[in-house]
């Protein structure tokens, strides 16, 4: 059960990623929204003592992956689909059940759409169907009151550790979430990021990459594509991505099931971390 870190060369990049549980066992491959910090340590642990080799990364531009250019990316969301994609194959010939939270839910759902020979299962945390920018008319989107309340906070040095952790505790109570929490997780990230550059350490909180994707084609009409069984997990309580939007991604999906956080917010709190990791197990291709 003990865990350990490594990157793994994908193609033209490298990722960060870290193991849990026996590396024989059936695969189930976290991705990282957009650091693997997204993923609580106690959920990847339940998840492995269920009988599954976990493994969860960041994505290109945080954490140990290949960090270039957050500010200017010149990679798609689709290329970090495929990263997904080939990353799986090269911790198992058997396809993985996938699963992504946040902006990770993203390239979890075009990953299993356009690669899904090397996927059997999926579970989407804290997402939505559709990009970053515009929402769709039918979905909700980010509370206004709550992002007034975020974007008034003013943003600290990033280069000052301490400083970046006490306003991730800021936002997390915002949002809804553990400051505690949030606090010593962004201290973890702060510690694991590459580089003190304000630019790359800013990246790594605040996943401000995303909005610089090219995220086209769409791929929310596309989801009724999906064949294999799919879990979506929601926060009640997310400002965020509304849990409607979580509604809307259970309810596309053919034969998806939704489980609703009723007391969470935008992450997944220690104290349901069982319930999830069982829904997750109980994923059957």
């Amino acid at each position: 059960m003990a865990n350990a870190t490594s990157t793994i060369d994908v193609d033209s990049v490298t990722l960060g990623v870290e193991h849990f549980g026996d590396v024989t066992a059936p695969l189930i491959l976290l991705v990282g929204g957009t650091t693997m910090l997204s993923w609580p340590d106690t959920l990847c642990t339940a998840l492995a003592r269920g009988g599954h080799h976990v493994v969860r990364y960041d994505l290109r531009d945080s954490g140990a992956s290949t960090t270039l250019d957050p500010e200017s990316p010149d990679y798609t969301l689709r290329d970090l689909a495929a990263d997904a994609a080939v990353l799986a194959h090269e911790l198992d010939s058997r396809p993985a059940h996938l699963a992504g939270i946040g902006v990770g839910g993203m390239v979890a759902q075009v990953a299993a759409l356009d690669h899904p020979a090397a996927f059997c299962a999926l579970t989407l945390v804290g997402t939505r169907p559709v990009a970053p920018g515009p929402v769709d008319d039918d979905l909700p989107d980010h509370d206004e009151a709550t992002m007034s309340r975020l974007f008034a906070v003013p943003m600290p040095d990033w280069s000052d550790r301490a400083a970046v952790a006490e306003f991730a505790a800021a936002g997390a109570e915002i949002l809804g979430d553990d400051p505690v929490a949030a606090r010593a997780n962004a201290e973890r990230i702060w510690d694991r990021t590459p580089s003190t550059d304000p630019a790359i350490q800013m990246a790594n909180q605040e996943g401000m990459v995303f909005s610089k994707l090219d995220c086209e084609p769409r791929w929310r009409e596309r989801l009724p594509e999906l064949a294999i069984p799919v879990l979506v997990v929601h926060g009640r309580r997310d400002p965020f991505f509304p849990v409607g939007n979580g509604e809307a991604c259970a309810r596309e999906i053919p034969g998806a099931r939704l489980l609703v956080m009723e007391n969470a917010a935008t992450a997944i709190p220690d104290a349901v971390t069982g319930e999830v990791a069982a829904a997750m197990l109980s994923l059957r291709p």
